[in-house]
């Protein structure tokens, strides 16, 4: 029998002070974190609680196995983001799962939960950060809707495999060491990759349904407004700003419609539209020049308002679309958007007209407006009903051109000294597309060493993130800036607290106490008792210490009480996966910052999933075995 010392109730405070810290957030989450590791290191200090932590090792969870899994991973899913990559995936889901949480999110956290079944979930979660962002920018959408169910699946995806979580790869190793210590015919049997699928299937899509039929209740609100760029649309801002309607709509016209010849320059003229993107044969411009003629049939992606686009589309036979399709990429609010430059004194411009200055062509710019002493001129239709030809308007100091552009065009003209930009909040990221090859060559090196070979994961995924930089995909300083260091701080100082739980024998105690609770339950109920069990070890410790403690006492468990051992051992490596009352599961602290979670939130969803975890798996589990 182990008794309880002052150490155990030294970590019990702790882990109470912990957990409150946590739930009011008095301090931040990631400070509260590195606040216990602090304590415990002084705490050891005193005499009789050395063994709440060694401090020549206190921080030793920075260099951790999953810390830096956690750092290489994000700057991978960083890397593919900055060739384009994610951004074509975030377009796929959109062209078939529409614009609705209903449709995206079984979409995503399906595939998220399909991904992480062969590779560590919190890898899956991380490449498809940059996703969810890029949709929640599209599709208005907040990310504290989509970034929770994501994560709760990429969890849940875990399950599916054997090699899907920690936990589950450890099994069989603990199995056979199990096995040496008993008798022939009490030997167990390990478990093969797709044992668990039919279990793990289940949990993710229990996942999914939850977060489609009830997400509207548990769900938190979007609780930041967005930037102009992002979060305004551009009908409401020009609006507001300039007082002409315009929004952006993509056109068909048919073959033979009577446009064919007409230039850029004409239709924006006759037609009180401005023409920002043309697809012809397979071939799309964005920014045509004034000068192209256009030929059937084809698309264009315009700026107006919708009465005048309707008229545009009726005088050619043509189709306005209900949303943008070849052009949903470009016209992304993540890839371009409204821009406001000025034209300051001194300026290579001034004195010459958007004509001779071919602004399309040079800087990328496909303007909309003029704004020069308070008077807005416009070739699109203001709310006045006034119109302004402006193509062969000098330019002068002071002017505000208002225009739509790529942001890397926009980030460009920031360098350009005929031109102050006026619009800060945009991207001002550089995609570097004609770097996906690299990007995806280190990525797949990366995941193979993940699956093929033996090789520690930190290391895999470390040389797939090295391999990106060496390669220029992005540079050393923006793969230290595609990791969350609040995320990392707050993962790495957790670890000493789990470490000491273990080391006091506190995680022993409360193994011993909960069995003499359960003596005398019949074997389900036991059952259920283990993985409540591992439950609770999981939110207080990692995964793998929870699953190395507790497969050996279920495995006796079950032996003394006539059950089957290997399910037993089973349910405790499945039950681990189950964490998300907190944010102390690696994914949970991956998404908590990027959607503005606070524990509350993960409490209120993480609570009712964690009950369903526990139906869907037992029963799954007594079904299946």
């Amino acid at each position: 029998m182990i008794s309880l010392t002052t150490e155990m109730i030294v970590v019990f405070v702790l882990l109470g002070a912990t957990v409150t810290l946590f739930v009011t957030e008095i301090l931040r989450i990631d400070l509260s974190a590195v606040l216990v590791m602090v304590a415990l290191g002084l705490l050891s200090q005193v005499p009789g609680l050395e063994n709440l932590a060694d401090p020549a090792h206190l921080f030793d969870g920075f260099a951790s196995n999953a810390v830096i899994s956690i750092i290489a991973v994000m700057i991978i899913g960083a890397g593919l983001d900055k060739t384009g990559l994610m951004s074509r995936v975030a377009s796929a889901i959109l062209k078939y799962g529409g614009s609705t949480e209903a449709r995206i999110i079984p979409i995503i956290s399906g595939t998220v939960g399909i991904i992480s079944s062969f590779m560590q979930n919190v890898g899956a979660a991380a490449l498809f950060l940059p996703v969810v962002s890029r949709i929640s920018v599209r599709t208005g959408l907040p990310m504290s809707r989509l970034l929770m169910p994501m994560g709760f699946c990429a969890i849940l995806g875990g399950t599916m495999t054997m090699v899907g979580s920690s936990p589950l790869i450890l099994l069989n190793d603990l199995i056979l060491t199990a096995n040496d210590s008993l008798p022939a015919d009490q030997q167990m049997e390990t478990f093969g990759l797709f044992a668990v699928t039919p279990v793990g299937l289940a949990l993710v899509v229990t996942g999914i349904l939850y977060f489609v039929l009830f997400g509207r209740f548990v769900l938190p609100a979007q609780r930041e407004g967005g930037d102009r760029a992002s979060g305004q649309s551009i009908r409401e801002y020009v609006r507001e700003t300039y007082g002409f309607d315009a929004d952006i709509f993509e056109v068909e016209f048919p073959e033979s419609c009577g446009i064919d010849g007409t230039t850029i320059l004409d239709l924006t003229h006759e037609s009180h539209v401005s023409i920002i993107g043309s697809y012809h044969k397979g071939s799309r411009f964005f920014g045509p020049i004034a000068s192209t003629e256009l030929v059937t049939p084809c698309r264009l992606a315009v700026i107006g308002e919708r009465r005048v686009v309707d008229k545009l589309a009726a005088r050619y036979n043509a189709r306005v679309l209900k949303e943008l399709e070849v052009f949903s990429e470009e016209m992304a609010a993540t890839n371009a958007g409204i821009a406001e430059v000025v034209i300051p004194a001194g300026s290579g411009l001034i004195g010459k007209t958007v004509r001779e200055v071919m602004m399309r062509k040079t800087y990328g710019l496909s303007m909309l407006a003029i704004h020069r002493g308070g008077d807005t001129m416009t070739v699109l239709e203001r709310a006045d009903g006034v119109t302004t030809a402006f193509s062969e308007v000098p330019f002068l100091a002071g002017d505000t051109i208002v225009g739509f552009t790529k942001w890397d065009r926009l980030a460009k003209l920031t360098r350009n000294r005929n031109f102050v930009v006026v619009t800060q909040n945009f991207p001002r990221e550089e995609m570097r597309p004609q770097k996906v090859a690299h990007a995806l060559i280190f990525f797949a090196i990366a995941l193979a060493l993940v699956l093929f070979s033996d090789i520690r994961l930190s290391l895999c995924l470390l040389t797939g993130a090295v391999g990106m930089v060496v390669s220029r995909v992005f540079s050393i300083d923006e793969a230290y800036g595609a990791v969350s260091w609040s995320t990392v701080f707050l993962l790495a100082s957790l670890i000493p607290l789990g470490q000491a739980v273990q080391a006091t024998g506190t995680a022993t105690w409360i193994a011993q106490e909960a069995l003499r609770l359960l003596d005398g339950v019949p074997i389900f109920g036991l059952q259920i008792g283990v993985a409540i069990l591992a439950t609770a070890f999981t939110l207080i410790m990692s995964n793998v210490g929870a699953t190395v403690l507790l497969v050996p006492l279920s495995v006796s468990i079950a032996l003394a009480a006539g059950g089957d051992p290997a399910i037993f051992a089973l349910t405790v490596a499945i039950a681990t996966s189950n964490s998300f009352l907190i944010p102390t599961h690696q994914v949970n602290a991956l998404i908590i910052g990027p959607a503005g979670y606070k524990v509350t939130d993960f409490m209120k969803s993480g609570g009712v999933m964690t009950v369903l975890f526990l139906i869907v798996s037992m029963a799954m589990m007594n079904l299946v075995f």
